[in-house]
């Protein structure tokens, strides 16, 4: 008598998960097949990640920082040109120098929170950073950003205008990466 409760209980289950999509990736390895033939990836469904092709990119505003140890934030902004998808976590950065390339921390007081995108929405990541003195072994000369969605292994660049980048260590810059959010909060 048991086992019916029970059977039933894990047939609805397994519907459930079933119509939402499974909770599986598998959406995401579309994308990537798209982008390995060469074909736009239409953005999904509401529940699959966005793809970079989908996403109109802005950098700023910027607060650059003036002087050597002032703190500056640079904000960039996706509009979704393509269906709603969702953006979770923080987005990888990396600071390119001639030569040298330093990975942001995320901003240990952030917490990711999945984002839904819709049709022409919006969403950003804050990249906040301490100005360096501009040579030396305690700033880092930043011609470009890297950085790449969560899950992707795709990335996207724009070119850096704002100062070095302080040190913490040998490699490790004074910068921090915000989760993403929706444009203006």
């Amino acid at each position: 008598m048991r086992a019916v409760p029970i059977t039933v209980t894990a047939l609805t289950a397994a519907l459930l998960l079933t119509a939402c999509g499974g909770g599986d990736d598998s959406g995401s390895g579309s994308d990537e097949k798209s982008k390995a033939s060469g074909s736009a990836s239409s953005g999904g469904a509401a529940g699959s990640a966005c793809a970079a092709a989908d996403l109109g990119r802005e950098v700023g505003p910027v607060n650059a920082a003036p002087a050597a140890g002032d703190t500056g934030n640079v904000t960039v902004t996706f509009t979704n040109k393509g269906e709603q998808c969702t953006l979770t976590g923080f987005p990888a950065v990396d600071l390119q120098a001639d030569g040298a390339s330093a990975t942001v921390a995320k901003d240990a007081a952030a917490e990711a929170q999945p984002l839904t995108l819709p049709a022409q929405g919006t969403a950003s990541f804050t990249i906040t950073y301490v100005r360096g003195e501009g040579s030396g072994d305690k700033s880092l000369a930043v011609k470009t950003v890297k950085y790449g969605l969560p899950g992707a292994s795709a990335t996207e660049s724009f070119p850096w205008s704002y100062g070095d980048v302080a040190l913490k260590s040998e490699g490790v810059p004074d910068a921090t990466v915000s989760a993403f959010q929706q444009a203006g909060d």
